[in-house]
């Protein structure tokens, strides 16, 4: 038994000294900034004149990934994506009736833990 906690004891020492920085110091180290901080999207879709487009489809995009993720605007006229990386830049679209808006971008120089984006369609209600 012996011989176990001392190969125990050796792996502990050897773990502890390949990681130099505790997570307070990386922390530090990096200007203050989680940098692992997941981010929210909040927008509405709206058409030309400021209507509420409730029912429209908007499509997020992963850069990184390709991966696209869809969510349904609500009655207000919103949507929501939660969890998403700080580090991957994302591309957002809606469409609405088969009319599509310009595709905006959520770059990952953007440090804010919320971000709101509002998304216009040019089509009647």
């Amino acid at each position: 038994m012996k011989r176990v906690t001392k190969l125990a004891l050796l792996i502990a020492l050897a773990t502890l000294a390949a990681a130099p920085y505790s997570s307070a110091q990386l922390f530090q180290r990096s200007g203050g900034k989680d940098k692992d901080q997941l981010r929210t999207l909040n927008g509405n879709v709206r058409n030309k004149n400021e209507e509420i487009l409730p029912g429209s489809v908007v499509y997020l995009k992963n850069m990184k990934t390709l991966t696209v993720k869809s969510a349904y605007v609500d009655d207000k006229g919103e949507f929501h994506f939660h969890a998403l990386s700080p580090n991957v830049d994302y591309e957002v679209y809606a469409e609405y009736k088969g009319q599509r808006s310009p595709t905006k971008t959520m770059s990952s120089f953007d440090s804010r833990a919320v971000i709101n984006m509002d998304v216009r369609i040019d089509v009647a209600k």
